[in-house]
């Protein structure tokens, strides 16, 4: 049977290279790494880890940052002038934190602080050694269409242009952001990401573009913003049809003089960052309605990438759950689960208005349902969505809706399902939104719209 624990031994790029001077906590990360099925090898400073650097093939570097003769920052220096794709993940204590952000602007992918317990370990370093393997194979592409924009996407990447990419939530914007990095000229500096939407317009600013102390009220210290934090890499702003008009002239700023300021502060500080941003919305549609900024939409719009729905590639469906499923295997360290043709071909016919982000959640739901070698199609468990409810189970799908389920009464349903959502989640909008599958503004929309109709809102 095979399993991931497998695959990690017999794949020298998943070995782990653990820095660390210390006897026992270097033992017990050790210990913990192969539990979790990953191969690893150890050295107790730095110079004994470019040794050991060179003499094996390692997919990730975990390094303390404070240690005798050579210190974490100085080997991760030394290894992104080597590799720099290569993911560096820091061990700090808590007064070094800020040495450690440092360190992520200069490479490094993230930071523990210590103490800290064995599944955060595990949690942080399946991402990015996940990552790192799926970084030296193409982006995962076979149908036609998704191998066009993967095609056009690889051509840009070495271009310092900005690149804008649009499509619905959930089709994987970040991930070719991620990928468009992987094969830039600034690969071996920071990818850093921020959510526009995820963060209120009064402490986005500062996020963005730091503050010094002092600048407002709570600002008890100087911090970098975002720009600064991927100086020499990537920054995405994801969907930034959701920042207000105001910062949007802000942001316009920040790109035409590549220059930023901290609030408060009055010292310029030069940016050589490359600028992605993602929408779900149309932003022509957002310029015409005057919700986003003309002159920052042409700004944006240097190379503009469309990511289709999932339902229009379904190719894609079958490869994406594959991975899916060896996901849950690696992080689990559990032997890795099949689709069986019939299944396969249930996955196809669906619409999965959320994309892929809904197929993640698909299957996640069906290997906690059932730890089966072959998933039969019978086993699949996929929720209806809020556009389509059953009423009855459609044939060979014990109980959970299928793709040839009929449908009743929508609006009502619908209605009813994002209510019973909230009640469940006790008026929080963000789970609810996630839950659903759908952005926060949509759940904003559709309330204001059962509001008006008189049914009373939970929470």
């Amino acid at each position: 049977m095979t399993t991931f624990k497998r695959l990690a031994s017999d794949n020298g790029s998943t070995t782990i290279l653990v820095v660390e001077d210390d006897p026992s906590l270097r033992e017990a990360v050790c210990d913990t790494l192969k539990m979790a099925g990953y191969p690893v090898i150890a050295a107790e400073d730095g110079r004994m880890a470019l040794d050991q650097f060179e003499d094996q093939r390692v997919g990730m570097v975990i390094s303390d940052v404070r240690m005798e003769g050579m210190d974490g920052h100085e080997l991760l220096r030394r290894i992104k002038e080597r590799r720099p794709k290569l993911p560096v993940l820091l061990m700090t204590a808590y007064g070094t934190i800020s040495r450690a952000v440092e360190a992520i602007r200069n490479g490094a992918v993230d930071y523990l602080v210590k103490p800290f317990e064995p599944a955060v370990l595990i949690t942080m370093v399946s991402r990015f050694v996940l990552r790192s393997d799926v970084a030296e194979k193409e982006f995962i592409a076979v149908d036609p269409r998704m191998k066009e924009i993967v095609a056009l996407a690889h051509k840009a990447a070495p271009s310092d242009a900005t690149i804008l990419i649009t499509g619905e939530s959930g089709t994987g914007k970040e991930v070719l952001a991620r990928y468009i990095h992987r094969n830039s000229h600034g690969a071996g500096g920071p990818f850093v990401a921020i959510n526009c939407s995820a963060i209120p317009d009064t402490m986005l600013e500062a996020v963005l573009f730091g503050h010094e102390k002092g600048a407002y009220t709570g600002a008890y210290k100087h911090g970098p913003g975002k720009f600064e934090l991927a100086n020499g890499g990537t920054l995405l702003l994801d969907e930034i049809s959701e920042m207000n008009t105001n910062l949007q002239a802000k942001i316009l700023r920040v790109l035409q003089e590549r220059e930023v300021e901290r609030l408060g502060g009055n010292r310029v500080i030069p940016l050589e960052v490359r600028i992605i941003a993602t929408s779900n919305r149309n932003l022509r549609e957002e310029v015409a309605a005057g919700h986003f900024r003309e002159d920052l939409f042409y700004r944006l719009n240097v190379f503009p990438i469309h990511i289709p729905p999932l339902r229009e590639r379904p190719l894609d469906i079958i490869p994406i759950a594959d991975w899916l499923l060896a996901n849950v295997a690696y992080v689990k360290g559990r032997p890795i689960q099949h689709l069986s043709a019939e299944a396969g071909k249930c996955l196809m016919v669906q619409s999965w208005p959320g994309n892929v982000r809904e197929l993640d959640n698909a299957i996640k739901r069906t290997t906690i349902m059932n730890t089966d070698a072959v998933i039969r199609a019978d086993a699949l468990y996929i929720e209806p969505t809020i556009s389509q409810m059953p009423d009855k189970p459609a044939p060979g799908t014990s109980g959970h809706p299928g793709p040839q389920a009929p449908l009743w009464d929508l609006k009502t349903q619908e209605q009813n399902l994002i209510l019973e959502t909230l009640k469940r989640f006790m008026g929080n909008r963000k789970t609810s939104a996630e839950h659903l599958g759908i952005s926060e503004r949509t759940l904003r929309y559709k309330l204001a719209r059962i509001r008006e109709v008189g049914i009373p809102i939970p929470g």
